[in-house]
Formats: C-alpha cells, structure tokens, sequence
C-alpha cells in the first residue's frame, strides 16, 4: 500500500448527475452516478462508494456468497448498506415487497414493469441508515446522495430499468431474490446528531460511526480498516482525510480521530 488515500474513479450512469457536491466535481457533459474509491489489489474485501442520483436506479438483486459459490465463481456476493448525506424533499429507497410474492409474479412484474409498485418506497432524510442483505430487491431513488459501504463484488442483476436500453437478468435475478417484505425495524435507524454510532456487527463486515469518543473501536481486529470522514478531518500514518476522500489504514493504531467530526470506520470479517 503506498499511502493511505485510496484512488478514486468517477461511474458516468444514466441516472447520475451532471453537478456533484463539493468537494467532487463532474467533467463536463458527464452524468456521473458514483464514486468508487478503489482498494488495493491485496486488500479486496470492501467497496466504499459515494452516489449521487438524479433518477431511480434500476429495480435489482444481488447475490449471496452461498450463491455465487455454489456457480462456481468464488466469493462474490454482496450485502451492502446505506448512509443517506442529502435527500431532495420527496426522496425514497425502495426495499422489499408490500407482501410476500413468488417467483413468477415476480417475473411477471419486471416484465410488465409493475414490480416497481410492488416495492415499498420509504421517504428518507439525511441520517438515515439502511443495511441491504443479499437477495433483497432494491433500488435507489432520484435525489438522494449515499455513502455505500458493501462487500466487493460488481455483481449486479438488474430486474426492470425503466425502459433505458441495458441489460437485463431476469433469470439469474429472480433465482437469487427473496419476494418478502423488507424487516425495517431489524435493518433501518436513524443516526442521532451527535456521538458514535455502531451500525454493522457482521457477518461480512463492521461499521461505526465514530464522533468524539472511540469506545466502539474496541470491537475491532489489528486488521486493516477502511476510514471515510463525514466532517472534519481524519489523520491516517499522519496525512490528513478530509470529507470526499477514503482512506486504508492497516490498523486502528494508524488512526488520529479528531476531538471534532465525525468518519465512517469499516473493518472486513474475514472468514
């Protein structure tokens, strides 16, 4: 690792915006959806992303590690979650079905295009935190800005697409996802303003929110840990993190947290 701040690439998507945030900024004519902040080829266990959306994302599904092994195609599920920075006034994220559907009604709405009614659009606000499992069908509404923190996998089955000219996998994604009402009571809080949060405790990987004291981080391995400050700056082997950049730090020793701010730490289960 040469250095702790991780390279970052900018994902042109047709549902992504031509005017970022600061401190990113889109080349000119590109719609840019997300933000990837790549991990070493030696370290590939975690994916730390920003999205920003000006449209719905396609209605998709992602598989499980049990699934993806059982193909032949190694360790390549992936569970994710969500940290909502921005959200315009009438921003959702669908998540799960109204009611337990089967496979082939499933089938049938993707192809018909009602499955997007058929998923629950929750209204979110900044703050809000939601973990998605493997084989929950999902997808992100317009104007809505995230941090994603998800396993390291790019595989992504997409069930409807409102029309736009991508492909399409309805037969792998209707043989991974779960027809079920999303349990938002086990996977949604609400972050408070202020103070550490832990947000993920496996089985992939651990999440907190750190802001001021530091006592979640006794939960963590001498492993590496992925850093992603919010406000204010972080210090990793003594460079600074500031807000938009994501840092590897080969262990939390590595981390100076300031007495003010507040950063994502994100640790791998590694089994």
């Amino acid at each position: 690792m040469i250095g702790p701040l991780l390279p970052i690439r900018l994902v042109e998507k047709p549902w992504g915006c031509t005017v970022l945030p600061a401190p990113f900024v889109a080349p000119v004519g590109q719609r840019i959806g997300e933000i990837w902040f790549e991990p070493p080829t030696d370290w590939p266990e975690l994916l730390v992303k920003y999205i920003f959306t000006s449209d719905k994302l396609s209605v998709q599904v992602h598989p499980s590690d049990t699934q993806t092994l059982a193909r032949g195609i190694g360790r390549q599920g992936k569970e994710e979650c969500w940290l909502v920075i921005a959200a315009e006034p009438e921003a959702r994220l669908g998540i799960g079905f109204r009611a337990d559907i089967d496979a082939a009604t499933m089938r049938a709405a993707a192809l018909d295009g009602n499955i997007e009614d058929m998923l629950v659009w929750h209204r979110v606000v900044p703050g809000d935190f939601f973990y998605i499992p493997a084989n929950t069908v999902h997808a992100i509404g317009a104007g809505v800005s995230v941090i994603e923190i998800q396993q390291n996998s790019d595989i992504t089955y997409r069930l409807f697409d409102y029309g736009r000219p991508r492909e399409l996998h309805l037969d792998d994604g209707v043989a991974v996802a779960l027809g079920e009402v999303y349990d938002r009571a086990r996977w949604h809080r609400h972050l408070p303003d202020a103070g550490s949060v832990a947000l993920v405790d496996g089985p992939y990987f651990r999440l907190d929110r750190v802001a001021g004291d530091a006592d979640l981080l006794d939960r963590y391995d001498r492993a590496p840990v992925l850093v992603v400050p919010i406000v204010g700056d972080v210090a990793v082997d003594g460079v600074a993190v500031a807000p938009g950049s994501c840092a590897l730090a080969a262990t939390l020793d590595s981390v100076a947290f300031g007495s003010a701010g507040a950063c994502l730490i994100a640790q791998a289960v590694l089994k």
